[in-house]
């Protein structure tokens, strides 16, 4: 008979569950998501429909039916979503949020996550996740942190893989959005990843990273591969 396998034994203290307060970072301030937040987010979505293709609502009609839709966003505590702000314009031009959030089994994931084009591939977008990343796995104690997307979704997978998250594998017909049916891709960093992932975040961050133009001197997951693991 084979030896009956058991998994590690973890610290199994239900983890708290986010606040819905304001996050400041160097490039991006998070805001409790708001109504108010609606006519700012309204001017950053002109003009930027295809960037709704992969969610399952938008783009949105009008500026009151924006504003419904976030008010709905904003009245739930999972998902719990935050308004983006990047403080370079001072214009909130996208939402995010922790959803699917499992105290019991310290999984949370991050998703939601709409950025207008102005905001796109910006140091404010990254800060902006890494900010929730750090909230569930640095201050609350999260011990498994998760991304799902649409597998056609390249933008968002690759996205994932930047910031250090490993694919677990594809949910095949898993949901319908808009009509159609969608493959969702699973990806995870665990807690003894997490150091890792948050070094070379910061590193990339950081004054020291940034050329002239404003560029990045080097790609985070250069930055990534070159720490030890721990």
């Amino acid at each position: 008979m084979d030896e009956l396998q058991l998994g590690p034994e973890v610290e199994a203290t239900p983890r708290p569950l986010p606040a819905r307060v304001a996050i400041r970072g160097t490039h991006a301030v998070l805001e409790p998501l708001h109504p108010r937040h609606a006519p700012e987010l309204w001017q950053s979505a002109q003009g930027a429909d295809t960037s709704w293709t992969y969610m399952s609502y938008g783009p949105f009609v009008s500026e009151a039916a924006m504003r419904a839709h976030v008010a709905n966003l904003a009245s739930t505590h999972d998902p719990m979503f935050w308004a983006v702000r990047p403080v370079t314009t001072g214009v909130a031009s996208g939402w995010l949020a922790l959803l699917n959030i499992e105290p019991r089994n310290a999984a949370i994931e991050l998703g939601g996550i709409w950025f207008s084009p102005r905001m796109q591939r910006t140091r404010a977008a990254t800060e902006a996740m890494f900010l929730l990343l750090r909230l569930a796995a640095d201050d609350l104690g999260y011990r498994r942190l998760v991304w799902k997307c649409d597998s056609l979704n390249a933008a968002s997978r690759r996205a994932a893989l930047r910031l250090g998250f490993s694919h677990e594998g594809r949910h095949r017909a898993h949901m319908v959005v808009k009509g159609r049916r969608r493959d969702t891709d699973w990806y995870s960093i665990l807690d003894d990843e997490w150091p890792r992932c948050r070094d070379a975040i910061l590193a990339w961050l950081a004054p020291a990273n940034s050329a002239p133009d404003g560029t990045a001197r080097r790609g985070l997951a250069a930055i990534r591969d070159d720490l030890p693991a721990r």
